[in-house]
């Protein structure tokens, strides 16, 4: 049986290079679908359209199963990130002391819901079901930094501070 060929990158970018490398290191086998789409989005901070084509074929996986995996999967983005992104614990300890009303308040001061980013690509606004900081409830956190004990007040003058720079 001939060698597989897997199919040429998509471009010149430096990064398919790392993805092809995460598929080449498991032999391009389907099982690791998951562990090349986490390659893609970590190298390029989202999932487009072609991307995860370019891996469903290069894995020989159907285009259905990799777009099943890409939404299943929380981590997983389809859209690209804004400059900053705040994530608002809504696990069961954050909820109970007030996650709501910080989630309430980057709705109403981003103008988006969870999931999306303002039009102006500033900021993305997610949700987490559990950040494991629950000691430090409400917990949100400000590009990737955790910061415990949140008030909506308090995440109004975070939101402020990322409009300023």
């Amino acid at each position: 049986m001939p060698a597989y060929t897997p199919p040429p990158l998509p471009s010149d970018d430096k990064r398919w290079k790392i993805v092809n490398g995460t598929m080449r290191k498991s032999g391009f086998a389907r099982h690791a679908l998951i562990e090349t789409l986490h390659t893609v989005q970590s190298s390029f901070g989202y999932l487009d359209d072609a991307a995860i084509r370019f891996v469903a074929l290069s894995l020989r996986v159907p285009l259905s199963q990799a777009y099943g995996v890409a939404t299943f999967y929380h981590y997983f983005s389809l859209k690209p990130p804004g400059k900053h992104t705040l994530t608002v614990c809504a696990g069961t300890a954050c909820f109970i002391k007030g996650a709501d009303k910080l989630i309430a308040a980057a709705e109403e001061r981003l103008g988006i819901v969870p999931g999306h980013t303002t039009p102006d690509g500033q900021v993305s606004l997610m949700t987490a079901r559990c950040v494991g900081a629950c000691s430090r409830a409400p917990v949100m956190l400000a590009d990737g930094e955790v910061t415990g004990e949140r008030t909506p007040e308090q995440l109004i003058e975070q939101l402020e501070r990322w409009a300023v720079e």
